[in-house]
């Protein structure tokens, strides 16, 4: 993704993020993402709960991975080490949990309050190498407008796990 893109869609992040809360911000996110960027084919917000992380809003094919177990795929390491994991080539990585046959890269972006994760964007593209570090600091950015949202409904967001706070 090219920088004007970027720094376009980070403005209307954050109008559409103001005073909006959690759930609602994290619906309108996805399909924001998913109609305003041709490459992302795929995007979903996953959020902690116990052990696991759950599906919430996407948009997309049906995945088959509502639940993914922290540690397990590409969304499972990223929400482990609470930080960003960009795939070149899934095809390459054995981590890779396959959803759809066309999917080709992928992008797993945790959702921090403080050092605490409380869930991931999850984003897949068609192509090869799709993700840049302008996608990378867009989606950090909209975790970040995420977090503060789950902060102000709820101190404790009830799908909090105290096991997964990074280093």
């Amino acid at each position: 993704m090219d920088l004007d893109r970027v720094e376009a869609l980070s403005a209307d992040l954050e109008r559409i993020a103001e005073d909006r809360p959690a759930d609602a911000l994290m619906r309108d996110l996805v399909g924001v993402f998913k109609a305003r960027v041709p490459h992302y084919h795929w995007v979903g917000i996953y959020l902690i709960e116990g052990q696991e992380l759950w599906l919430g809003p996407f948009a997309g094919k049906p995945s088959p991975h509502v639940r993914i177990p922290i540690g397990q795929g590409i969304c499972g390491a990223a929400a482990r080490a609470g930080e960003s994991i960009v795939v070149d080539d899934v095809n390459q990585d054995a981590r890779y949990l396959a959803c759809s046959l066309d999917t080709r890269s992928e992008i797993v972006v945790p959702i921090l309050d403080g050092r605490r994760v409380l869930g991931e964007i999850d984003i897949d593209s068609d192509q090869p190498n799709a993700f840049n570090e302008h996608d990378q600091a867009l989606l950090e950015r909209a975790a970040s407008l995420i977090a503060g949202a789950i902060h102000r409904a709820s101190p404790k967001p009830r799908w909090e796990s105290p096991e997964l706070v990074r280093s």
